[in-house]
C-alpha cells in the first residue's frame, strides 16, 4: 500500500506537536527533533508531519513572505541555475521599491509602468521560461 505524508510548516515544532497530540487524543511525547516530528497512530501509521519553517532551506517550507530567502533557496538547491539567480533578485528589488514608494506617499498601490517595472517583468518572465515554468 502507498501512503502520502502530510507535512505542515510550523514556527515551533515542539509546541505544535503537543497541540496536535491533544487534538488527536494522544499522550504527550516529544518530537524526534526540534525542527521535525511525526505524529504516529498506535499501529505506527504516520498521521501528520510537522517541519519548522525555513529549516534546511527547503524552498516549499520557507517562511511566508520571504521572497529573497525563497529565491536564495531556489538558487542553492539548483531549482534556478546560476545564470538565472541574479535576475529575480533584481526584479524583486525593483518591484518592491515601486510598491514602497506608493505606500510611503500614501498613493493607491498601483504603480505606473516604468522602464524598471517593465524590465523586472521581463526578467521574471525570462527566468520562468528558462525553467520551463508557465507564466502569463
Amino acid at each position: 500500500m502507498k501512503r502520502t505524508w502530510t507535512i505542515i510548516g510550523v514556527r515551533d515544532v515542539p509546541r505544535s506537536f503537543r497541540w496536535y497530540q491533544s487534538l488527536f487524543g494522544q499522550p504527550e511525547t516529544e518530537p524526534a527533533h526540534s525542527f521535525f516530528g511525526q505524529l504516529l497512530d498506535a499501529d505506527g501509521t504516520v498521521l501528520l508531519c510537522l517541519h519548522q519553517w525555513g529549516a534546511h532551506d527547503h524552498p516549499s517550507l520557507m517562511p511566508p513572505r520571504d521572497t529573497p530567502g525563497l529565491l536564495d533557496a531556489c538558487c542553492a538547491t539548483g531549482i534556478f541555475d546560476g545564470s538565472t539567480c541574479a535576475s529575480p533578485h533584481a526584479a524583486h528589488a525593483a518591484l518592491l521599491d515601486a510598491g514602497l514608494r506608493c505606500t510611503l506617499d500614501r498613493r493607491p498601490r498601483i504603480a505606473s509602468e516604468t522602464a524598471a517595472i517593465a524590465a523586472a517583468r521581463d526578467a521574471i518572465r525570462a527566468a520562468c521560461a528558462r525553467q520551463h515554468l508557465a507564466f502569463d
